[in-house]
């Protein structure tokens, strides 16, 4: 089939128009319009009576049309129809009672309201004409614009029935806020639509709504945060203002809930920020009240109040790290430390929406704090003294890593833990420092639970201090590896030497490189002539492979496993070298003063005692001592414990090595001292051979730009008098405070 061709359809076809004429205006009776008003003006009575209409609606629809078809009758129809409205409205004023007032009196007037609305709708049905053609031609009110404004000139503006209305509606409001009467939502939005319809929403409602709202949680708001703990007073303003923002979005325009709410936040948050933050601040942060946090941080929306909140939370967090910095131990203030940050970041997160400017505040307050510990002194410079934190941090890693209690998962974690507060100390050479003294131990002695967080661990320190940070370091494992690469080598060359076949002592030696490793003394100790010829055999085998070189022997960090009888069982013993010089002894004693000891191993005193009293006062007691006491005193005798028992086949004896003395602690503190000096005076001669001159000042600020440690001025002035003393600079001749470069 094919479409049937039109041309109505193809297009540039020209289109037929058909032109009518004008209707013919009516030629009305004589009479017609008395008669015609009379009737009209019956049925809008019978309108405003509810009553019955004599006549259809038709038939005085027709009449209004054929009426305005006279231009000269309009303006007259439409002034007797206002008079007629005008009259009805002004008789129904009377049938509000004076004495009528509150939820009646606003239901009578609602109910007015609604009659008069049916009553104009169902009139301008009628004169539907007379509304649009006298609209048209002489610009005036439509009928339903007249109705609503007859209403108001005659209801509202008269007999004081609208402010008894604005009275009763804010009457019904203030009840409901007090919790007395539960408000009647379907008569309040009946009596607002009114008001909106009436174009007097904003001057006679909304202005006094809103000032009365002012009054009112302004003087309850001061009451209940008097009353009322920070976290439930918050409560209690989000209640108020759920409760409040529901009324007046089912109620009201929705032009009044912006203004309710910013007059409702200016009463209850706004006018309070400062007490509340200052009065339960603190308490939600300490308990880590999330929810409560969340609460504040939300409602504390305005951008004053979120400054003075970060403001808050800085000074809170500032006083707490500081807390724990300067009063906390070794042993729990960087575990306080972790756990306050957690908690911080979770409340960042979850409660402050990860807010920009709360998390640089909490990284701001934690760098801040963190550094300004107490300080150690262990020299008259003031460079001498070490951050606490820097120092406790590298001891809290050196736990963590011989513990043994985390799983790999859990000590990774713990590390990047520990990563963000390494971040913050400023003395990152004291870190490295003490750590480097621990790594030592843990590597020599065998004490680290994971080989592989040790090697993730120094991945994270140079990825963030660099390569030159974990040069040693990473020395430190590279000679462990070619050790035991090495050992086996002298394995192979120690079976093929029949004069070392009879020597029941299985020797394990890690060559190292010095500069890697921790200094440490140097001492000689009288060992077994079986050790001697293996010590001595290794040297030979070590200098055939790499001549030229220099060994060492370092007994501080050596350890042995001895096989002890005892009356009822057989041990093996993990302990220190020392440890085993003094036991060995037993096996020619059964009883052995300190002196004697001491005569036979030649072990400093101060050692000694420490050796001893591991072994004697100890949890494992292979020895005894008497007099019995916690202390080794040089007049102590000491014994073998043939009655030793113990759980375990093989036992640690050898902690002590991996505790640091005070001694030890000491000398790490004085080469942190030393090697400052030295950084700075490097930075002063680099400086001054770029700049040639400076001023003292200009030259204290360069420096700070340059180290990572916090120094003093004092500092810089005794370096600076030490460089001109060896005349790498000169003072000016004429003004002390400018140097010159000496080339």
């Amino acid at each position: 089939m094919q479409p049937a061709s039109s041309s109505a359809f193809r297009p540039g076809t020209a289109k037929k128009l058909s032109i009518k004429n004008f209707k013919s205006k009516p030629t009305l009776p004589e009479n017609y319009e008395n008669e015609s008003w009379t009737k009209l003006e019956e049925a809008v009575k019978a309108i405003h009576r509810s009553s019955f209409i004599k006549f259809s609606l038709e038939e005085l629809y027709k009449a209004v049309e054929n009426l305005c078809s006279d231009k000269t009758a309009v303006s007259k129809i439409y002034c007797q129809l206002r008079e007629v409205c005008d009259s009805h409205i002004q008789g129904q004023v009377s049938v509000f009672d004076g004495s009528v007032t509150g939820e009646i009196f606003l239901r009578q007037l609602d109910q007015q309201w609604k009659d008069h609305c049916n009553q104009t709708s169902m009139i301008r049905c009628i004169f539907l004409v007379l509304d649009r053609s006298y609209m048209q031609n002489y610009m005036t009110i439509s009928l339903w614009d007249l109705g609503l404004d007859l209403f108001r000139k005659n209801v509202l503006d008269s007999a004081n029935i609208g402010e008894k209305c604005i009275s009763g509606i804010m009457k019904m409001i203030q009840n409901e806020r007090d919790g007395s009467v539960s408000i009647d939502r379907t008569l309040l939005r009946s009596l607002l639509s009114m008001f909106s319809d009436l174009h007097i929403y904003p001057n006679w409602f909304e202005k006094r709504f809103l000032k009365e709202t002012i009054d009112f949680y302004n003087q309850e708001g001061n009451e209940q945060l008097l009353h009322r703990s920070t976290e439930d007073f918050l409560k209690y303003a989000e209640r108020r203002m759920n409760d409040e923002s529901k009324l007046c979005t089912t109620c009201m325009s929705y032009e009044t809930d912006k203004a309710l709410l910013n007059c409702m936040e200016q009463q209850l948050i706004r006018n309070h920020h400062e007490e509340l933050l200052v009065k339960g601040l603190e308490k939600l942060l300490r308990y880590n009240r999330v929810a409560d946090m969340t609460l504040l941080y939300a409602l504390f929306k305005a951008e004053e109040g979120r400054k003075m909140l970060c403001e808050h939370f800085n000074k809170h967090v500032k006083l707490v790290v500081a807390n724990i910095v300067m009063k906390e131990n070794e042993s729990t203030m960087v575990q306080s430390l972790l756990d306050l940050k957690e908690k911080l970041d979770h409340i960042v997160e979850v409660s402050f929406q990860k807010d920009a400017k709360f998390i640089n505040s909490l990284r701001e307050a934690f760098e801040v704090s963190i550094n300004c510990g107490k300080q150690r002194t262990s020299s008259t410079s003031s460079t001498a003294p070490v951050a606490s934190p820097a120092e406790y941090i590298a001891k809290y890693v050196d736990r963590e890593m011989r513990s043994g209690k985390l799983n790999e998962a859990e000590l990774e974690r713990t590390l990047d833990r520990i990563m963000i507060l390494f971040r913050y100390i400023q003395g990152k050479d004291v870190f490295e420092m003490f750590y480097k003294n621990d790594l030592a131990k843990r590597l020599l002695i065998g004490r680290s639970a994971s080989v592989d967080a040790e090697k993730s661990m120094l991945s994270k320190l140079k990825q963030e201090c660099g390569s030159m940070f974990t040069k040693n370091l990473e020395g430190m494992f590279k000679d462990m590896t070619y050790s035991k690469e090495m050992m086996v080598q002298y394995r192979q060359h120690q079976s093929a030497k029949p004069e070392l076949a009879n020597i029941n002592i299985e020797m394990t030696v890690n060559v190292l490189t010095a500069v890697y490793w921790p200094k440490y003394p140097t001492t000689k100790v009288p060992l077994p002539p079986d050790m001697y010829r293996l010590q001595d055999a290794f040297c030979t085998f070590y200098q055939a492979k790499h001549s030229g070189r220099t060994l060492t022997f370092q007994h501080t960090l050596g350890h042995c496993l001895l096989k002890s009888y005892f009356k009822k069982e057989k041990k093996e013993l993990q302990v220190s070298l020392h440890q085993a010089l003094v036991l060995l002894n037993f096996n020619q004693y059964d009883r052995m003063s300190f002196t004697d000891i001491q005569s036979t191993t030649q072990i400093d005193e101060a050692e000694l005692k420490r050796t001893l009293q591991s072994l004697a006062c100890g949890k494992a007691r292979v020895l005894t001592k008497s007099p019995k006491s916690k202390e080794v005193q040089k007049t102590d005798n000491f014994e073998f414990n043939e009655n030793f028992s113990h759980k375990l086949m093989r036992i640690k004896i050898n902690q002590i090595q991996l505790k640091e003395t005070v001694k030890e602690n000491q000398e790490t503190n004085n080469r942190v001292h030393e090697n400052r000096k030295n950084q700075i005076e490097a930075a002063i001669v680099r400086i001054m051979k770029t700049r040639k001159t400076l001023t003292h000042q200009n030259l204290m600020v360069e420096i700070g730009n340059q180290v990572k440690f916090p120094i003093l001025s004092t500092d810089i002035k005794k370096r600076v008098e030490n460089l001109i003393e060896r005349d790498y600079m000169k003072r000016d001749k004429d003004q002390n405070n400018i140097y010159h470069y000496v080339a």
